[in-house]
């Protein structure tokens, strides 16, 4: 009985031997025909990377207190939100060549810092957008705002979609806010959320300073998501943007032509100056109707694209 135990053991181990070198031997072929047929695969050069906060940040000449581990943390989230829409940071690069040189000389002639240019982009994403609360234009401003700084605001006409008049309005609501406030970042935080909201504010916690108050998500990113996008757009190498200037949009030279009367067909209009219908409104987006009512003869100055710039099918 013993022998027939020992003998069976033998041929299962021998069994299991051959079963063991069979995997073996499968697994082998398997790895081999593996390695012949699939392609090599491409190096993946793709790498996202934590981003130093640079040490001498500012708005407006006003330095952001780094040294607060809490600005600190707040600094970097928007320098890395930023940098890392891509998609997003190279169309503000695009339209900024596009619309700050349209912004700038309006904000010098007014004593307001450059720095502000970067409000509208934050603001709008330097586009005609329109907010829920009713907010509209490059520089989001409300109805009543508009209207009390002098803009036409109206179903027919709708100054705050004309940059140069918006800009104008922003610059007086900016300038007021600094002389209120006392400081330029403080200025820039009453835009979002109101001289009285932000001077409330100040008093009910005991502060003088933005950077000193609590507030709430959006006025309480409000700056530092301005400071982000100044130093991204002003240093696209540092931040990974690559881009010549055939990648960035231009401004189409225009022409005013002074109109005092009622118009009742924009595109008839718009044919005597050799355009279509589309590319007037592009250039006169303050323009809201096809037709311009005009019952107190005022005079408007209707920008007009130089030829040469589009090509009109007949």
């Amino acid at each position: 009985m013993t022998i027939i135990k020992n003998i069976l053991a033998a041929i299962g181990l021998i069994c299991v031997s051959g079963l063991f070198i069979f995997a073996v031997q499968s697994d082998q072929t398997k790895i081999e025909t593996s390695s012949e047929v699939q392609p090599t695969k491409e190096v993946n050069d793709y790498n996202v990377y934590a981003l130093s906060v640079p040490k001498d940040l500012n708005f407006a000449g006003e330095p952001v207190p780094l040294d607060n581990p809490d600005i600190f943390e707040r600094m970097d989230r928007e320098l890395l939100v930023n940098t890392y829409w891509q998609s997003n940071g190279l169309l503000m690069f695009k339209r900024a060549e596009k619309y700050f040189p349209i912004i700038e000389p309006i904000l010098k002639k007014n004593g307001i810092p450059e720095d502000f240019k970067y409000l509208a982009v934050i603001e709008s994403g330097l586009t005609n957008a329109v907010s829920p609360a009713g907010a509209k234009g490059v520089w989001q401003i409300m109805p009543a705002t508009g209207r009390e700084n002098g803009l036409e605001v109206n179903s027919n006409v709708d100054e705050r979609y004309h940059l140069e008049m918006a800009t104008e309005v922003a610059c007086k609501y900016l300038k007021k806010s600094k002389d209120d406030l006392g400081s330029w970042t403080l200025a820039a935080a009453a835009y979002n959320a109101g001289n009285a909201g932000v001077s409330r504010r100040l008093e009910e916690q005991g502060v003088s300073d933005y950077y000193d108050l609590l507030l709430g998500e959006e006025t309480g990113r409000y700056l530092f998501r301005i400071v982000a996008l100044k130093e991204i757009l002003s240093h696209p190498k540092k931040y990974g943007f690559n881009f010549t200037s055939d990648d960035l949009y231009q401004n189409v030279p225009t022409y005013k032509v002074k109109v005092d009367t009622v118009v009742t067909d924009f595109t008839k209009f718009a044919e005597n100056f050799g355009i279509n219908y589309k590319i007037l409104k592009i250039h006169n987006p303050w323009l809201r109707e096809p037709k311009l009512n005009n019952a107190s003869r005022k005079t408007y100055y209707i920008d007009i694209p130089k030829e040469g710039y589009y090509t009109i099918k007949p």
